[in-house]
């Protein structure tokens, strides 16, 4: 028995090629030394379960593209102003452009903002045993928003093929659908950050009221032409000023204002920083 041992234990210390530890394989390193996922976990097959998982909602599909729907066909097609001439277009296309506009902030605002209710069901402490980074579990989020998004887009400028009413030339169907649908962009980060600075049984009402703000606020749904000097300047620092003027701007044309970009870029970079922060303490703290 003595010689057994002492021989496993020169096995031990001088091991024989070939020959492994038990529980660890060769040149198998330990859990600290373990090199990071690459790009951070991100994988496309997690977006594609993501935006799976986001069509079942049938509520959030209703609010974020019917409702649009219905108030393009109510506004949008007012005999007594709907064919007057703007820029290349007329006002049926400009309000047809704005109600897209709508609806697809308020699509990607609502999909980032479930990760509220991943919270409350406890998924940032499953996130802390996985390789997926916080800046990664972002740009999934934002990505399945803008599925979102691109719906309420297509719903929109197709009811407005359909009624036949917007005019515009057939290029600016696509700059404009697309700047706006890539613009949406924005509040999807949007909605990320409220998702994990609020709890989830408030976060909807939040959103929708902020929403609705930045609407008035950003003109797009009352001009800013008619707004006082001083509600004009004011609408300049509002999240969504840019992003509505540029969506308008190869409709209306003039001359281009980068401040538009400036506000845009300002407030993705505020609302994108403000959803990775607040993922990385939530998972903290889990």
């Amino acid at each position: 028995m003595e010689r057994l041992s002492t021989s496993n234990i020169e096995q031990a210390r001088n091991p024989v090629p070939g020959n492994s530890v038990p529980g660890r394989s060769v040149g198998e390193r330990s859990v600290g030394e373990r090199s990071a996922p690459r790009w951070g976990g991100f994988k496309p097959a997690i977006v594609r379960l993501e935006v799976r998982r986001m069509l079942r909602n049938r509520r959030t599909i209703i609010f974020t593209v019917i409702v649009p729907i219905i108030f393009f066909l109510i506004f949008g097609l007012n005999h007594m102003y709907a064919a007057k001439r703007v820029g290349s277009g007329n006002v049926s296309a400009y309000i047809m452009i704005s109600m897209a506009l709508y609806g697809s902030v308020l699509a990607t605002s609502s999909g980032g903002a479930m990760v509220s209710v991943e919270r409350l069901a406890g998924w940032s402490r499953q996130l802390r045993i996985t390789p997926l980074s916080a800046a990664a579990y972002v740009v999934i989020k934002m990505m399945t928003s803008l599925v979102l998004g691109l719906a309420a887009v297509l719903a929109i400028y197709l009811t407005g093929i359909l009624t036949r009413e917007p005019s515009m030339p057939t290029q600016l169907w696509i700059i404009t659908g697309a700047s706006l649908w890539i613009g949406s962009l924005l509040f999807a980060a949007f909605g990320l950050f409220i998702g994990y600075l609020l709890p989830s049984e408030n976060v909807m009402q939040i959103i929708g009221f902020s929403l609705m703000l930045f609407s008035f606020g950003g003109g797009l749904f009352i001009p800013l032409s008619q707004f006082s000097p001083l509600l004009r300047d004011l609408a300049a620092y509002t999240p969504l000023y840019g992003l509505n003027e540029i969506v308008h701007y190869p409709l209306v044309q003039g001359v281009f204002n980068w401040t538009w970009a400036a506000n845009l870029v300002t407030w993705l970079a505020i609302f994108t920083g403000g959803a990775t922060w607040r993922l990385r303490r939530d998972t903290a703290r889990t």
